[in-house]
């Protein structure tokens, strides 16, 4: 479907649960399921050693644990179909990879962390700026009711959102364009995650976010350094940000630059 006025490729149609067409990738689901159990526990002991480390816990029991739903739905998620053929082989490890045109796959643990922090629920709408390959937006999908992602480079956006379609992920919606100015029309959102690193938190992001909602997104300090800053909206309205830890991330691209 194209929507009139905006850049938008493809839009898949919004459905109450998740549907994953199992016969796409079923037959290798034995040969990478090991992989993916090792991701899980990779991701379990580093949530472990930093939580320790910066103090961190989680948003809903004040205790050191990831998130299980996020956990079991990155232990089902194929990866490897997120990432380039040359790139397969490290699907699983818990490292960045490129996707080309400049930008990465989010470590594993990242994506985890950044998924936790939005503490979804079923009814949520969420909004993702920086698409990339789509993972991001699988691993949201099994978890809220609908993700809206947005990605600026046409040919990401282009090749990302065929792949979700080719998975049969059904609530996701997709549009090219520059994620700093939101998406007004699909929010507004109980969540947003910004999966490149800002030098502020965009203030149509803030705005398109509903009262109680979070917002997770790396910003860019003095002398290059990066934080993940986890931003809440009281219910009056009021903002509150909280850096977590140092994180690492590809700058988010603005059409005008």
């Amino acid at each position: 479907m194209i929507f009139s006025g905006w850049r938008l490729v493809i839009s898949l149609s919004v459905v109450g649960t998740l549907a994953v067409c199992c016969s796409t990738w079923a037959l290798e689901e034995d040969e990478y399921g090991e992989q993916r159990a090792q991701m899980i526990r990779v991701i379990e002991n580093t949530a472990q050693a930093i939580s320790f480390k910066f103090g961190y816990k989680g948003p809903n029991r004040g205790d050191q644990d990831l998130d299980r739903r996020v956990l079991e739905v990155m232990a089902h998620t194929p990866r490897h179909l997120f990432v380039p053929e040359a790139e397969r082989d490290k699907a699983y490890a818990d490292r960045p990879l490129r996707i080309g045109y400049g930008q990465t796959i989010s470590q594993p643990f990242m994506v985890a962390l950044m998924t936790h922090l939005l503490a979804t629920e079923p009814d949520h709408v969420v909004l993702e700026v920086g698409t990339g390959s789509g993972y991001q937006a699988a691993i949201l999908a099994p978890l809220v009711r609908r993700v809206c992602t947005i990605e600026i480079i046409p040919e990401l956006g282009m090749s990302a959102a065929q792949r979700l379609e080719r998975l049969d992920y059904a609530n996701i919606l997709t549009r090219i364009g520059d994620g700093y100015y939101g998406w007004e029309e699909c929010g507004p959102f109980d969540g947003i995650v910004v999966t490149a690193a800002a030098d502020h938190i965009p203030p149509p992001l803030l705005e398109q976010l509903k009262p109680e909602g979070r917002m997770v997104i790396p910003v860019r300090g003095p002398f290059i350094f990066q934080h993940l800053v986890l931003a809440t909206k009281g219910t009056e309205g009021r903002v509150y940000t909280r850096q977590l830890l140092p994180v690492a991330f590809v700058p988010l691209l603005r059409e005008d630059e």
